[in-house]
């Protein structure tokens, strides 16, 4: 299914271009990545997303920290309403829902347009997470 594929491609792209757009930072976006990566046991995407963040200035303590960010004041108030998010829509299979205190937490740090590209972007990266680990992605080689 390439071509499906591509459109998944292209779609991440256009949710990029709208949280830039919105005025998202691309750090946040990138940890929304790797959280949800971490939460799907995705090898491929814990092996991509970090080295993006890194490629685009991001500290390596978060990165080493970010599965135990609600430890650390290492994250801001954007941040953190992100990451919570992200952990709630990636579990959605079995939560059902999105609890009111963690959308309203959200919408009060995001103005609309934010929002959606952040929720967005975890969907995007859920279906990427989703296709990479039962079709046993293999991690580029590093020489």
């Amino acid at each position: 299914m390439p071509s499906a594929f591509k459109a998944l491609i292209e779609m991440s792209g256009e949710v990029t271009k709208a949280g830039a757009d919105a005025g998202v930072d691309t750090s946040l976006l990138e940890l929304v990545k790797i959280r949800a990566s971490q939460l799907n046991g995705c090898a491929f995407g814990l092996d991509m997303h970090p080295t993006d963040a890194l490629a685009h200035g991001e500290d390596p303590r978060r990165l080493f920290l970010l599965d135990a960010w609600r430890e650390t004041e290492l994250f801001t108030e954007e941040e953190r309403a992100a990451l919570e998010l992200t952990e709630v829509i990636t579990r959605l299979p079995q939560t059902q829902d999105v609890p009111d205190e963690v959308y309203e937490r959200a919408v009060k740090v995001f103005n609309e347009a934010q929002y959606r590209a952040v929720a967005w972007m975890i969907v995007v990266i859920n279906a990427f997470n989703r296709l990479a680990v039962p079709s046993r992605a293999r991690l580029p080689r590093r020489d």
